[in-house]
């Protein structure tokens, strides 16, 4: 199967500390990928040098055949980006926050529409096109946050803690659009702390702690090799196993 990402050697250093220390790793196209660890295992530094927020400090990275550091421009046309923090203008609408974003990246205004109106109505905020974002909650801003990441229709798309304290309805709607995006040949790459949702989501999943993989494969092969029956048994284990060496 053709690769989405490879990562090679890809490190981090802020002041002598690595927080993400000589990670490789192969994303397929076509799968939800999970990026899992505790706090402080790197998982939201590596997303942001593979969307080039971050500057790695040595190792590269390919996103659909694009240097990470060498076309850096190229590689954020093909991704979708959803940060932590989601950043979005309290004083601006929904319908005027694609817009803006959209604008920013070339779209013409009639595609834009087009595609909001599919991604509000998906999402189920099609009654709150005009309201202002400031108004929204924790779930509604998030999901404001996805349509933007997905707007233009990326080929590789970055969540992190996608989920995270959102009502139930407000995450299934997200992990559902989730699902609908790898089912059209499309990658997804999730960092999460949430394992029932890891093992309901992802094909694969590559297990950091302190900067390093600790493990990678399929919830499958993870489940064998450990002798665990779940993913959140898989997890404490292979965590645990570092912790005591």
């Amino acid at each position: 199967m053709d690769s989405a990402i490879t990562i090679e050697d890809l490190t981090k250093v802020f002041d002598g500390f690595a927080a993400v220390d000589h990670v490789n790793l192969e994303v397929p196209k076509g799968v939800v990928f999970g990026i899992l660890g505790p706090n402080g295992a790197g998982k939201t530094t590596l997303l942001r040098m593979l969307s080039t927020v971050l500057k790695p400090t040595r190792g590269k990275a390919r996103i659909l055949g694009h240097d990470i550091l060498e076309e850096p421009i190229k590689v954020r046309e093909v991704i979708g980006v959803l940060p932590e923090d989601t950043g979005l203008y309290d004083r601006l609408t929904p319908a005027e926050t694609l817009l803006f974003y959209g604008k920013l990246r070339g779209m013409e205004s009639a595609k834009i529409l087009e595609r909001s109106e599919v991604l509000l109505s998906l999402l189920g905020l099609s009654g709150k096109r005009d309201a202002k974002i400031g108004t929204f909650s924790k779930g509604m801003k998030q999901k404001v946050a996805l349509m933007r990441a997905v707007l233009h229709e990326p080929d590789v798309l970055f969540l992190d803690e996608p989920t995270s304290g959102l009502d139930v309805m407000s995450a299934r709607e997200i992990r559902g659009l989730i699902k609908d995006w790898a089912s059209k040949g499309r990658s997804v790459v999730l960092s999460t702390h949430n394992m029932w949702e890891a093992q309901q989501l992802c094909s694969a999943v590559a297990i950091m702690d302190k900067g390093k993989v600790v493990s990678v494969g399929t919830i499958e092969e993870l489940e064998r090799m450990t002798k665990q029956e779940d993913l959140e048994e898989v997890f404490v284990h292979l965590i645990k196993g570092e912790a005591e060496r």
